[in-house]
């Protein structure tokens, strides 16, 4: 054996490289739900399937996932949603029209919560897990495949009903302080082996979702979001792990939890994020509300100024949230293209 040997293994994907901090050509490029409605081919898969069955059926969803592929994404998403670890707790789910995931069961007491698998088996999400080695090996190393899961806060507001519905999440932890803490736990603890699961099969990149946590107050993030956070973090590693709170508002306290790469919001500097804090990389931020309604060459022109205040290194474009169900195939093109330097 000679030192040759190791140069000769092939290189990490551009995605994980750029996620690590190591230098790259180019920053890589995916989106947030690029695999989802506004996407005729990801509609023709789903084939008018409810969303749960359409999610555990293996075979679509393995195809719902690998549509971006053919626009030139630098990474695929996993095809599920945040709601699968609570339901593999035993707590199903339905999703409806207008309301997002709704419990069958809601959350109301630390019974309830009891009720709930702690560590659930693999085998009550193993849909998962065959979907993640079904696009492996479709992908046969091309890209790298990034799985996700939902911070405690974001899905214990999904589990007790209320969702987005910030007052209503606050009366609940208010009439029920015990069962509301012991929610975020469980839901903390289960994430971890849930990621950790993801990650000994193949998982490259995760990414843990808190969509709601930027409303709340300073105080409340330091109860509900930020410790649940930490733990999740350190204690799912060994893969680059990305944070995303919506316009999250508390970005020293987003770069202070051990995350390898902090998504922005249209909200932040993504410049000045760099400059303060250059140990880190950063995820976004072009506007998805630019990428619904304007036209290629506006997309164009914001993923340019996304790239610009990026710097060409420890940067991964991408938007502020998810791509809209009625973005123009054109406009994720020119999206793709001009962060690949089209």
């Amino acid at each position: 054996m000679t030192g040759d040997d190791d140069n000769a293994r092939p290189a990490a994907p551009l995605l994980v490289r750029a996620a690590r901090g190591e230098a790259v050509e180019r920053p890589p490029v995916w989106a947030m739900r690029q695999a989802g409605r506004w996407d005729p081919e990801f509609q023709k898969v789903r084939a008018g399937l409810g969303f749960y069955e359409f999610s555990e059926n293996v075979e679509r969803a393995a195809q719902a996932s690998l549509c971006p592929k053919r626009f030139g994404v630098d990474g695929v998403i996993l095809f599920y949603d945040i709601t699968t670890l609570p339901v593999a707790m035993g707590l199903p789910f339905q999703l409806k029209p207008n309301l997002g995931p709704v419990p069958d069961r809601p959350i109301r007491s630390r019974e309830d919560v009891l009720k709930l698998a702690a560590d659930p088996d693999p085998a009550s999400y193993s849909h998962i897990i065959e979907l993640l080695r079904t696009v492996k090996k479709e992908l046969n190393g091309e890209l790298p495949v990034l799985a996700f899961a939902g911070a405690p806060f974001t899905v214990a507001a999904y589990c007790i009903g209320t969702g987005k519905h910030m007052a209503a999440t606050r009366q609940f932890a208010a009439d029920q302080p015990a069962a509301w803490k012991l929610l975020l736990q469980r839901i903390s603890g289960a994430t971890v082996g849930f990621l950790n699961t993801l990650i000994a099969e193949g998982a490259a990149v995760y990414q843990l979702f808190d969509s709601w946590a930027g409303d709340l107050t300073p105080e409340e993030y330091e109860e509900w979001a930020q410790p649940y956070h930490q733990e999740i973090l350190a204690g799912a590693a060994g893969v680059p792990r990305v944070l995303f709170v919506k316009e999250g508002p508390f970005l020293d306290r987003m770069c202070r939890t051990g995350a390898d790469v902090i998504s922005l919001g249209s909200g932040h500097d993504l410049a000045a994020a760099r400059r303060d804090y250059p140990h880190l990389v950063f995820q976004g931020n072009v506007d998805h509300d630019i990428l619904r309604d304007g036209t290629p060459e506006q997309v164009t022109a914001d993923v340019r100024r996304c790239l610009a205040q990026g710097g060409g290194q420890r940067h991964i474009v991408n938007l502020n949230h998810g791509v809209d169900k009625a973005t123009p195939v054109a406009n994720f093109e020119a999206y793709i293209r001009a962060a690949k330097g089209g």
